[in-house]
């Protein structure tokens, strides 16, 4: 077994022979990474825009206390006519600023009588006036390359008029759970050594949340053929491949086998890390298998931390899940000489992360309930020691 951090840089140093992507209708581009940079064709505001609804003047004509009012300019409107000495034009928010006019009085500010202004309160000049590229300026990058779409980039672009952008493709991530103890949700229990599968619907909620396209393939028995022809199919029809179960050392393990036999570069099989030290990673070509351990915890866990980066390599991004720093509530026995990740409850508490273990159970890697709540990992590295109450941890965030 390798060390825990071996087993992650040879998942940070990957590289894909090609990438794929695509052109998408904006709304629809939500949640996918941008394979572009997104440059500001022109400036905006292109020209001088009233901020406030109110009367467009010469700055040096506030002082005479009292001007007509020459026109009125609505929003959309190409105004036509100049303010001149003496006058001044009802400007509305979003309207061009009047060709001779460099400040804008709010309506609040005056009052009107017969057809004129009484300014009852100056403003400095330039005041309520939107400057040429106050928004963005021609040739300025808005949206870097890499960037993940969310709702704030799809505002922009579309103050852009870009109608599909180009983003990286999402991996297809097909799951298959090993077992032949193993129910579907529905499906009838026939025997008491008969359990529920959850690996599978985690796995596909992990999937969807963190940027990957979740192709469900089920359940499926602990018989070398069955496994081999569903992974092989698998393969096939995806970018990844993720099974939990058959990858430790009993009788009825025959995933690490199956993926080896199918030609598959094996590029780590077994970490020191608790949960999940049979965890297995291969690669044939632009394709990835993972085989995750079939307890649910322990899958849970080594997906967030393996098959994450992939995803994420395949739209040339960084995984969303980053280590940080919280305060231990209470003293923690680290409990082996592995790496290890445990479940532990977090607050942030003015701008400080706390853990604790209040209510999490000891025991095997199956405890998937200890994930429920406002749930953290805390990461304990192989050289690491016990902490004590009041100690700096690092913490997954989830």
């Amino acid at each position: 077994m390798i060390h825990y951090e071996e087993s992650i840089k040879i998942i940070e140093e990957l590289r894909l022979e090609s990438l794929k992507t695509r052109k998408l209708y904006l709304t629809d581009a939500l949640g996918y990474v941008l394979a572009e940079d997104i440059v500001a064709g022109f400036n905006s505001p292109e020209f001088p825009t009233s901020a406030m609804d109110g009367y467009a003047v010469r700055h040096e004509d506030i002082a005479a206390g009292r001007l007509r009012i020459a026109a009125i300019n609505p929003a959309g409107s190409d105004v036509s006519e100049e303010v001149i000495a003496g006058e001044a034009i009802k400007t509305f928010t979003g309207s061009l600023m009047p060709e001779g006019s460099d400040t804008l009085i709010p309506i609040e500010n005056v009052t009107v009588e017969d057809g004129s202004i009484i300014i009852n309160e100056s403003v400095p000049r330039g005041f309520a006036v939107r400057e040429v590229g106050e928004n963005f300026s021609a040739g300025q990058v808005l949206i870097s390359k890499g960037t993940r779409i969310d709702f704030a980039q799809i505002g922009v672009m579309a103050s852009l008029n870009i109608v599909a952008p180009l983003v990286y493709d999402k991996p297809t991530v097909a799951i298959l759970s090993t077992g032949s103890e193993l129910l579907e949700l529905g499906e009838t229990q026939t025997n008491r050594a008969q359990i529920r599968s959850s690996n599978n619907y985690i796995l596909e909620a992990i999937i969807k949340k963190y940027g990957g396209n979740p192709q469900q393939l089920g359940c499926i028995g602990d018989d070398k053929a069955s496994i081999m022809s569903a992974v092989a199919a698998a393969m096939a029809q995806s970018d990844i491949v993720v099974t939990t179960g058959g990858v430790s050392v009993g009788d009825f393990d025959f995933v690490k086998d199956v993926i080896r036999e199918l030609g598959c570069e094996v590029l780590f099989k077994g970490v020191r890390l608790k949960p999940g030290q049979h965890v297995m990673v291969a690669r044939k070509g632009d394709r990835f298998i993972i085989g995750l351990p079939g307890f649910a915890y322990s899958s849970t866990v080594t997906a967030l931390i393996y098959l994450l980066p992939l995803i994420a390599k395949f739209q040339n991004t960084q995984t969303p899940l980053t280590l940080l720093k919280a305060t231990l509530r209470e003293p923690y026995a680290r409990r082996n000489n592995k790496s290890e990740y445990t479940a532990c409850n977090v607050t942030l508490e003015n701008g400080r992360y706390f853990v604790d273990m209040e209510g999490k159970k000891s025991g095997s890697s199956a405890i998937l309930t200890n994930m429920l709540g406002s749930t953290a990992l805390l990461y304990l590295s192989e050289e690491a020691g016990s902490k004590e109450a009041g100690e700096e941890v690092d913490i997954l965030l989830f």
